[in-house]
């Protein structure tokens, strides 16, 4: 089943790296947005991912934990190997850096010192992200088409 869980990793992978994007092509589109729907400005939001454990996984690394407690067990010190079922996005966050004030008491969003905020994402700093991003999905996609060779000339060998 390594076949399966590798493919299942690279496709894991690329579809976080997918929802990545998505939130960076939406902070740039948005990264004039002086008023949302609420009225405020918009915030730049970060996609958090972490390391998606399969039940398997989680259950043996709490068995491992609890023969460490029992007298007889597993030595503290030995490692145990842990499954990796992928990449998983835990959450999508808005970015608490601080708005941007801008001076303009004539611009409809003005307060009433005369200052509208402008949101925090930086275009520059997005764009890093993407070309990231998409470095990250093209390696994802060479290890789905690196599994896909192999399971190929697994196969043919039979017939040779």
């Amino acid at each position: 089943m390594a076949f399966l869980s590798s493919l299942n990793i690279a496709a894991s992978g690329m579809a976080a790296e997918r929802l990545r994007l998505d939130v960076i092509s939406q902070n740039v589109a948005n990264a004039k947005t002086t008023r949302t729907e609420d009225g405020t400005p918009y915030k730049r939001q970060v996609v958090l991912f972490s390391e998606n454990k399969g039940f398997n996984s989680v259950l043996e690394e709490t068995i491992a934990k609890r023969k460490e407690k029992i007298a007889g067990g597993v030595p503290a010190n030995t490692v145990t190997a842990t499954k990796n079922n992928g990449v998983l996005v835990t959450e999508i966050v808005e970015d608490e850096t601080p708005l941007t004030p801008v001076y303009d008491p004539t611009h409809p969003d003005a307060d009433e010192n005369g200052y509208y905020y402008l949101p925090n994402v930086d275009v520059a700093e997005e764009q890093m992200d993407a070309m990231a991003a998409t470095r990250s999905y093209e390696a994802n996609l060479a290890v789905l088409n690196a599994v896909k060779s192999m399971a190929q000339t697994a196969l043919s060998i039979g017939n040779n």
